[in-house]
């Protein structure tokens, strides 16, 4: 109940009253006024007048399951959700509860993770109230082959999820990372169980620097935040729920296609190397050649100076700018 009248509240600019949310939900006036102190706890700051009711002034930032279900605008995309205050890994929690049966959609978010990893085994740890770190658990029918391309999907929702909430040039450096100004703001890594020649499940692991004002020595110089650019803080669990609106239709435009031919002119309006001379960096073959966007299998075509056209596949290959991270 609580999250439904966070969002009855929000959704009004105005008064509710407490009346017509004891009717909603069919409880006493005494349960609408203990949920409202509960969320006054929590930090919301919410007016209560006789006669008119409640009104709520501002919200804290949290991301707690009532805060970002009260936000949400998805089917089943983080209609499930699952938040802990630390984890090892959002993923490794997501894998243990999608092995014991999590439905489809399911998202897993932790307020600090301290054993994330990321493509290659980076680690990639979250400062407690600053960064996302969440992880949601899909349940695809469609060959493991295909799994790699719902990573990119992921890629482009936390970029148009970003550009829609800030108004932010977010873009994507192939295969999947989202970034600003030539710096990463996002890393993502996918996880898959599979049986035979079926996919059980796959989880998608995305941290997204938020509201950090500075990184570690090692990763300055190639990393950056939302609040850096957009000058002010950024509201963590309306960035989760603008990530899982966009994911929701992207993966449904994909699902029904079974690739990524109705998405690839989104995905290469976002690719901050296309058209520009990138570094392939695979192993026993490393060579320089023009990005020309992607296939309908989210393999990066890189024309060579011979003027083949070559489609990279993601797996063990990055692939690098010239002169600098993107």
């Amino acid at each position: 109940m609580k999250s439904e009248i966070l969002h009855i509240l929000r959704s009004q600019d105005g008064y509710v009253s407490g009346q017509e949310l004891c009717e909603r939900f069919g409880v006493s006036r005494t349960a609408v006024w203990k949920t409202i102190n509960q969320l006054k706890e929590e930090g919301y700051e919410i007016e209560a007048l006789p006669n008119k009711g409640y009104h709520i002034t501002a919200c804290p930032d949290v991301v707690s399951a009532e805060e970002v279900k009260s936000l949400l605008e998805t089917r089943w995309a983080g209609q499930n959700i699952a938040h802990f205050a630390a984890v090892d890994s959002t993923n490794n929690k997501a894998k243990r509860m999608a092995e014991e049966g999590a439905p489809h959609g399911t998202l897993v978010i932790a307020d600090e993770q301290t054993g994330g990893r990321g493509r290659r085994g980076r680690s990639w740890n979250t400062i407690p109230g600053a960064a996302i770190a969440m992880t949601l658990v899909i349940r695809p029918e469609l060959p493991p082959e295909r799994a790699s391309m719902v990573t990119l999907l992921m890629g482009m929702a936390v970029a148009s999820g970003c550009r829609e909430l800030l108004g932010l040039p977010v873009g994507i450096k192939w295969p999947n990372d989202a970034v600003l100004d030539g710096k990463k703001i996002c890393g993502i890594l996918t996880e898959m169980s599979m049986e035979m020649d079926a996919i059980n499940y796959l989880v998608i692991g995305t941290g997204i620097n938020v509201n950090m004002d500075e990184f570690p020595e090692e990763i300055s110089q190639v990393a950056t935040s939302l609040s850096i650019h957009a000058g002010h803080t950024v509201n963590r669990a309306e960035v989760i729920c603008r990530c899982m609106k966009y994911f929701e239709q992207y993966y449904e435009a994909f699902a029904a296609a079974g690739n990524l031919s109705g998405l690839k002119n989104i995905y290469n309006e976002m690719l901050v190397n296309r058209d520009a001379e990138v570094r392939v960096l695979e192993p026993g073959n490393e060579y320089t050649g023009i990005s020309r966007g992607i296939n309908d299998l989210g393999e990066l075509l890189v024309e060579r100076e011979d003027r083949s056209v070559t489609a990279v596949f993601a797996g063990e290959v990055s692939v690098r700018g010239v002169y600098g991270y993107t």
